[in-house]
């Protein structure tokens, strides 16, 4: 049976659960390794950001509440859009500069024990292929002294697809990986979270199909023969 966030506000879960009802309409989901999702404590989930409706697709799977960061233009489409926005926990930033406001207040989000969900690439991927990934993911988890959980959604934008075209529900699939802990110098200057920001991307590329690894396809590959040698060895 299929429980509300453990952690959810009562907005947050009256929407999730509006999409609980509805979803089956639209495309069938398959969850792998949803168990990686601590059940309490702070954490950061980075997700890749392709043109489909990702966020309500992590938002349904996930056993907690989610707390977005969303660009600053969204809060201005209509002042009750606004407000369902800020009741969700949905944080403002300034996109195009390093937004230090909002940056702190995801970091006291996860301090605070909550789940903040993060697109490292900043900006959706038209093609659905990774891009690089942007160190503000990594920065937070430094700060806040917690581990990213990597997860991919794939196959969303079908869903858009299904509405205006297809009569078969696509399945879309979200996967979470093992979680990802800077395991060195704890520093958070510009080298450290731009190493750590590329060990974050390198776990969600090797969750995605390899076509979809974009930027980092080479280097999953080249980790995976190595893994299977490895093994092979031992």
């Amino acid at each position: 049976m299929v429980r509300m966030p453990i952690d959810g506000s009562w907005v947050y879960n009256t929407v999730w659960f509006l999409l609980r009802v509805f979803y089956p309409f639209f495309c069938r989901i398959r969850v792998e390794g949803v168990e990686h999702v601590p059940l309490e404590g702070g954490c950061v989930l980075a997700c890749n950001h392709n043109m489909g409706p990702d966020y309500f697709v992590l938002g349904v799977c996930m056993p907690r509440q989610i707390y977005f960061m969303g660009k600053t233009e969204i809060f201005h489409y209509h002042p009750l859009i606004a407000a369902l926005f800020n009741a969700m926990g949905i944080i403002a930033v300034e996109r195009g500069r390093q937004d230090t406001a909002a940056l702190s207040r995801a970091t006291q989000v996860v301090q605070d024990g909550l789940v903040l969900g993060m697109y490292p690439e900043g900006t959706r991927s038209r093609s659905g292929k990774l891009q690089r990934g942007k160190s503000g993911t990594a920065r937070i988890a430094l700060a806040a002294d917690t581990f990213v959980i990597p997860v991919v959604v794939i196959n969303s934008p079908a869903v858009f697809g299904h509405l205006f075209k297809q009569l078969r529900r696509p399945q879309v699939i979200v996967r979470f990986g093992a979680p990802q802990r800077w395991a060195h110098d704890p520093s958070e200057d510009a080298a450290t979270a731009r190493l750590f920001t590329e060990q974050i991307m390198r776990a969600m590329a090797e969750l995605l199909p390899p076509e979809l690894r974009g930027v980092y396809a080479e280097e999953a590959a080249d980790r995976a023969v190595r893994d299977e040698t490895a093994a092979d060895e031992s």
